[in-house]
């Protein structure tokens, strides 16, 4: 029969709150959901707050109580059909007597699957694909994960407007403008893994943590990870107690990639040099990039990525501009690129 307006409303409703900023990522999707009653009014509503926490359609129903049963439950993902932290959400729908459910997108997660089936046949109508795309969106790079079993990787760098990430010195602090490395800090903090090389922690010593615009680590902080076989020096700041640390010791991204999933991560960002940028872009690992570019010339020294063994201009490798912005003001301007591969 279709979605309802009301249902159709209900279900940007459910996308909004899905999204509420502070939900920590990984490894669960972004969930949200709302009750409606029969006459299209909302009863109540649910979003889910992080791994362990109870899912949107849990939250939603015990917000409603008794309120609940003969309800619509608008749900931005499939409800799950599983135990693992929490229990399944289609026995929770079918005990509170919900009479019909939509949702948007459809799970993947062979694990967790198969909750459409579940509900109808325990006689309570289901809707599915409302808004679909619209809730991929807001878990692109689970769904990107699910779909390919891997992370999906974002590759960040800074460079000057001849294409340089350090000087001939060696020096690269800072090419980027302050509220440029602040508006990293805010992207870093959608992802749940920073990867660098063991080479860029030998140099630059960096943190790899999310802070806030006062420079103070935020609460839920991305997994660290180190990818390379030399060992780590004790006294590396990497090692501290501000995140978890995890050193890959593989030089092939696939693999990396590989460890990195069966960790349950799913966005990866790339912070390493030239070198371990190169080995993704030639491996095809690279989804997504972001590049700040600072108003300056250096004229020499480390380019921002390695050799890609490209030899003629025919065959370079095209990006498509998704979007591109000036962050900060007068001399603190950059530009920030977002690109993506071309089909």
């Amino acid at each position: 029969m279709g979605a309802t307006p009301a249902e159709t409303a209900a279900m940007r409703r459910a996308l909004q709150i899905a999204a509420t900023p502070g939900v920590p990522l990984g490894p669960n999707p972004r969930v949200g959901c709302v009750l409606l009653a029969e006459d299209g009014s909302e009863v109540a509503e649910g979003f889910h707050r992080g791994a362990g926490a109870p899912h949107a359609e849990v939250a939603a129903l015990t917000e409603a109580g008794d309120d609940a049963r003969g309800t619509t439950a608008v749900v931005t993902l499939e409800p799950c059909n599983h135990t693992g932290r929490t229990g399944p959400c289609v026995e929770a729908l079918v005990t509170a007597g919900v009479r019909r459910v939509v949702f948007a997108q459809a799970d993947l997660n062979p694990v967790a699957a198969g909750g459409a089936d579940a509900l109808r046949a325990a006689g309570i109508e289901v809707e599915g694909g409302v808004l679909a795309e619209e809730a991929a969106q807001v878990n692109r790079a689970w769904t990107f994960a699910v779909e390919h079993g891997r992370p999906f990787v974002t590759w960040k760098f800074a460079t000057t407007l001849d294409g340089r990430s350090a000087a001939a010195d060696g020096t690269s602090r800072w090419i980027s403008s302050e509220p440029a490395r602040q508006d990293t800090h805010r992207l870093r903090a959608e992802c749940d893994v920073v990867l660098v090389g063991t080479g860029t922690v030998e140099v630059d010593d960096p943190l790899l943590t999310v802070r806030d615009d006062w420079d103070r680590p935020v609460r839920h902080q991305p997994l660290r990870a180190v990818m390379g076989l030399r060992d780590i020096a004790a006294d590396r700041r990497v090692l501290n107690n501000h995140a978890e640390t995890v050193h890959l010791r593989t030089r092939e991204p696939a693999e990396a990639l590989r460890e990195l999933f069966e960790r349950d991560r799913q966005h990866v960002w790339l912070e390493g040099g030239p070198t371990l940028a190169a080995a993704f872009l030639a491996a095809g690992l690279v989804d997504e990039v972001v590049a700040y570019v600072a108003p300056s010339l250096l004229g020499a020294g480390a380019n921002a990525v390695g050799d890609l063994g490209i030899t003629t201009v025919s065959d370079q490798l095209r990006l498509r501009i998704r979007q591109a912005a000036v962050i900060g003001t007068g001399a603190d301007a950059n530009v920030r690129l977002t690109l993506g591969r071309t089909p």
